[in-house]
């Protein structure tokens, strides 16, 4: 790997990036090349991928004038290379991840690590073997994490005895699924994300397993689980939920709720509901991500959401599209809290000062063995431990 001096202000690190457009890679890479730590050598995936990810990881690689870097075996041997950023589709994530990792290189992580107990492991295995660092994208850097970093700090609560997280996201147009057919959930999927849908205990509700993990060091012991179809039919015709509650035992008798989802533009003056609420023997607090605010109110027209979204991006998942797709922003409500740190900067960080990160592979393993038994919880209509 290379080793370039700071004081020189040349770039430390060489960053290649796997995957292109309609993927967070939209927002990872360019978080990346703004800090003068990297030097973007440019953007790699494998070979047999379909055209159409040929064609959107090529326009991403155009707007950062970077090469398209036709093998990936080659691309992850170059000795100018010494981070990967990974953001290949969830199937696809754990074999990339551990290919890069068995190079020698450091490896930050789209979110969720991968599908399976069996892949989170193979990566958890790899990246220790090579000695390697690593991260997977979270959002413990958000205001409302740190936030409930300071409260549990604090001393105030007491002894910290229950934690419950509300993340709905506001995206999609709502009120499209069939209520007459009741969720059926299956214990195992094939698949997780689609153009319309994505599961979202699988994708969101990653986000406050990990702050609970990452506030308390605990890891969780016994899952109940229930999964919904309430607002999408694009979530419906695919068997992907778009709601679903957790019932979650951790160690050292914590008790943990979650309730996550995707609930439509509509629902939310901002991005969505997100709440979390920390109960200890003392005292309890709940943690707003938009309060304090400032509310507007004007006579600029009323926000509305897109008549016809984007083909490729009906949910307004992706930067690339949303423009396309007629999504604007909402205006009405400007949070107060401050601004989330920049998590690859984090990252950066922890090169620098060659120590583990604080979400690392095994943070992101613990938190896919979770969900996956969610899934299995909520299928039998019961537990699972």
């Amino acid at each position: 790997m290379t080793d370039q001096v700071a004081e020189t202000g040349e770039s430390r690190y060489g960053l290649l990036i796997v995957g292109g457009n309609l993927t967070h890679q939209e927002n990872y890479a360019r978080a990346f090349v703004a800090d003068s730590r990297i030097r973007l050598v440019g953007l790699c995936d494998e070979p047999d991928i379909p055209l159409r990810r040929r064609e959107l990881n090529q326009a991403l690689a155009d707007e950062l004038q970077v090469p398209y870097l036709q093998s990936l075996d080659t691309a992850l041997a170059r000795d100018d290379v010494d981070l990967v950023c990974l953001c290949p589709e969830p199937e696809r994530r754990a074999r990339l991840t551990v290919a890069a990792a068995r190079a020698g290189k450091h490896v930050y992580i789209d979110k969720p690590l991968c599908t399976s107990v069996e892949g989170a492991r193979e990566v958890v295995a790899a990246v220790a073997a090579a000695g390697v660092h690593s991260q997977m994208f979270s959002l413990v850097r958000s205001s409302i994490g740190r936030r409930c970093r300071g409260v549990v700090e604090s001393g105030r609560l007491g002894t910290l005895i229950g934690l419950h997280a509300e993340l709905l996201f506001a995206k999609g147009i709502s009120g499209t699924a069939d209520l007459t057919r009741p969720r059926r959930e299956q214990a195992t999927a094939e698949r997780f994300t689609w153009v319309g849908s994505k599961r979202e205990l699988f994708c969101v509700g990653l986000y406050p397993l990990v702050l609970f993990q990452w506030l308390t060091g605990c890891r969780v012991e016994s899952v109940e689980a229930a999964t919904a179809n309430f607002f999408f039919q694009e979530h419906q015709a695919n068997g992907a939920e778009d709601f679903s509650s957790l019932l979650l035992g951790l160690e050292g008798g914590v008790e943990a709720t979650i309730t996550v989802g995707r609930s439509g533009w509509s629902s939310h003056p901002s991005h969505g509901i997100h709440q979390v609420h920390l109960v200890g023997t003392d005292a309890s607090v709940s943690i707003d991500a938009y309060r304090p605010r400032l509310e507007v109110f004007s006579d600029a027209a009323a926000w509305r959401q897109p008549e016809v979204p984007h083909p490729e991006d009906p949910m307004g998942f992706w930067s690339s599209t949303q423009e396309a797709g007629g999504v604007i922003d909402k205006t009405d409500w400007w949070p107060l809290a401050g601004a989330a740190r920049d998590d690859a900067a984090y990252f950066l960080d922890c090169l620098d000062a060659d120590r583990e990160s604080d979400v690392p592979v095994a943070v992101g393993a613990h938190a896919v063995e979770t969900i996956l038994a969610g899934y299995a919880a909520a299928a039998s209509g019961g537990s699972a431990g």
